[in-house]
């Protein structure tokens, strides 16, 4: 499955998914994580649901997205592009937060994960 984590550097979960101008992307299983690719989502665009729309198409092919903060609109467009949204503490890192899902997966994951990891792996079936 693939997870974004809104981040000013890649290292730490620090953006609110609104404002986040990169988002970074990382291919995550049971096995680990491969990290794929870094997305510019900065824009100009001033209309609130015009920027929303574009932070969404940005991220498109997650399956989860992590950030800081999302408000309560965007999160609805977030779900209802088939993405999950997750708030992570301010500052977490970003290794710890793929550890933490690696870890889910292999355990106990919780239903929001195993929804993600199933329709992941049914996409690329």
């Amino acid at each position: 499955m693939i997870i974004a984590f809104a981040s000013s550097t890649g290292e730490k979960i620090d953006q609110h998914f609104g404002w986040s101008k990169y988002f970074y992307l990382y291919r995550i299983d049971k096995a680990g994580a491969e990290f794929l690719k870094t997305i510019d989502a900065e824009t100009d665009l001033e209309d609130e649901h015009e920027k929303l729309s574009f932070k969404i198409e940005a991220v498109g092919e997650a399956d989860i997205m992590y950030c800081t903060q999302i408000g309560p609109k965007a999160s609805q467009m977030v779900q209802a592009a088939g993405i999950h949204p997750v708030r992570a503490a301010e500052g977490e890192a970003l290794k710890d937060a793929i550890g933490n899902v690696v870890e889910m997966l292999n355990t106990q994951p919780p239903i929001w994960l195993l929804r993600a990891f199933h329709k992941a792996q049914q996409r690329s079936a």
